[in-house]
């Protein structure tokens, strides 16, 4: 549970403080990177770590995780330029891969199924108010203490889990024969960040014409071209090619990745207009983001027991696209003079469709894959949205940039507040026509996630403890749609291997 809230806050903190960090060590024009660092490596590690618990050990594998992920925290609150702390990020992505996947896995192999409600009911009380505690707490860190300390903060978590897993738990996890994917794992790693770099390069610090922007178009084709012939092959892929071949499951995964751009640019964003348009505090950004994060939480519990009950959910991702692109658009009235508690009102609408959205791509997922393949469907659309918000950060992060051109981007908000008036306003309207550029895209690609979920078909849900699709209790399928957003949860069934051999298999949630 230790592993579970620490990935779960790591996942939100860091947005209220990025604001002072980019001021402190290097500029808003990079603030992008600090983000896509940590979720491009979280997503791509997440399938390796759970197929290293599997040969190695759940219990050493966990602990791994864990320690990489503490190593990548402390450097990050270490960092001196905005280069060593991109790198850093990328560090504590690579253990933030493991941390859910591990602590699931250990889940399953000590939970006996008759007690699987009972945990799940726990995690779904801890995950809400870790998830919606995120902003909150990196910003009373941020104001109070430092910056550095949304990093730090990690250390007591994380230290008292390699305790009390190293110490006190027993646990003989059966090896199984499990071959990783390394090619795999490397394609797409070079394709998305190919990929990246030409989004957050292309137009802006480089023309599309440029040599540097086509050599970087041409890595990304004959990566991700080699990726899917390597994938077709592979013992056991990345990302099985055969789940694909439903129209649900396609469609799931495009509505992820959308859902994951405009979800992960909105949130890290926002915070750049509370404190430099607004003059708020950290801490005040984090409160003005509760309205988003609550509404997300409130729909994804609502929709995750309305379809338990009745069993239908397609009416959900039409509903979550159709209010994610008017909540983006209602934001576009934010000005410098907007007052602060209608700013922070006018996100529930966002935050609504984001949750309607998450929910139902996780089930539709899940009732789009055959029973053997329900661990890597799992998987891949964590893996999906994580690369949508690496991907869509980049992006929507150079048209933030763009729009702040000529303006200092080596202020934190405390100093701007120390700027004379003109100045001021000229930052305030800067950053705010910034934003606006990151929302009209976030409306952009909920549109297309509107268009996208009509193609969702109305699958009758299989009754079978064993079959995919399979009634997930309400808590249970609300709390993994919820950690999805820490970028790293789903894939959990995927490393959780076969249980042992003395009792059966614990019924999916």
């Amino acid at each position: 549970m230790l592993g579970i809230v620490l990935a779960t806050l790591d996942g939100t903190i860091v947005g209220t403080a990025l604001p002072t960090i980019a001021g402190e060590l290097g500029g808003l024009d990079r603030l992008s990177w600090v983000v896509t660092a940590y979720l491009l490596t979280a997503a791509v590690a997440t399938p390796l770590w759970g197929k290293l618990g599997d040969l190695y050990g759940r219990k050493g594998g966990y602990l791994s995780a864990v320690g990489v992920f503490l190593a990548g925290s402390v450097l990050s609150g270490l960092a001196q330029t905005m280069g060593q702390l991109i790198a850093f990020r990328a560090l504590q992505g690579i253990g933030a891969g493991g941390l859910m996947v591990g602590a699931f896995a250990l889940i399953g192999t000590l939970v006996a199924p008759k007690d699987s409600a009972r945990v799940q009911a726990i995690t779904g009380a801890m995950l809400p108010v870790a998830f919606a505690g995120g902003p909150l707490l990196g910003g009373l860190l941020t104001d109070h203490l430092n910056w550095r300390w949304a990093f730090y903060v990690n250390l007591p978590v994380g230290l008292a889990a390699l305790l009390i897993v190293s110490l006190t738990l027993r646990v003989r996890t059966p090896r199984v024969r499990a071959r990783i994917d390394w090619a795999g794992a490397l394609l797409l790693t070079t394709g998305v960040l190919a990929l990246t770099l030409l989004a957050g390069w292309a137009g802006t610090a480089h023309a599309w014409s440029s040599p540097r922007i086509l050599t970087l178009g041409v890595i990304a084709v004959a990566a991700l071209a080699w990726f899917v012939r390597v994938e077709r092959r592979a013992e056991e892929p990345v990302i099985p090619p055969r789940l694909f071949r439903t129209r649900n499951f396609t469609s799931a995964q495009i509505l992820s990745f959308l859902v994951g751009a405009g979800m992960i640019a909105a949130l890290n964003y926002l915070p750049q207009y509370l404190q430099f348009a607004r003059g708020q505090s950290s801490t005040a950004s984090g409160l003005l983001l509760l309205p988003l994060m609550l509404a997300m939480v409130a729909t994804q519990l609502a929709s995750g027991r309305i379809i338990a009950r009745t069993g239908r959910y397609r009416i959900f991702p039409i509903l979550g696209g159709a209010l994610m692109t008017a909540g983006a658009l209602v934001l576009l009235l934010l000005d410098v003079d907007t007052p602060t508690a209608v700013a922070s009102g006018l996100t529930v609408i966002v935050g609504a469709g984001m949750g309607f959205l998450m929910q139902a791509t996780l089930l539709v997922t899940m009732y789009g894959a055959e029973p053997r393949d329900m661990g890597a469907a799992t998987g891949t659309v964590t893996l999906v949205r994580t690369l949508g918000g690496s991907l869509g950060v980049a992006v929507l992060g150079a048209v933030f940039t763009a729009r702040l051109d000529g303006t200092d981007t080596h202020l934190t908000p405390a100093q701007a507040l120390r700027l004379p008036e003109p100045a001021r306003e000229g930052l305030g309207a800067a950053v705010t026509s910034g934003v606006h550029g990151v929302l009209l895209g976030t409306a952009l690609l909920a549109a297309l996630a509107f268009a996208v979920a009509w193609l969702v078909r109305e699958v009758p849900l299989r009754p079978e403890p064993g079959a995919a699709g399979t009634e997930a209790s309400e808590t249970g399928a609300s709390e993994t749609g919820l950690a999805g957003t820490g970028a790293v949860t789903e894939a959990a069934p995927a490393s959780a291997g076969p249980p042992p051999a003395d009792r059966p298999p614990p019924r999916p949630s």
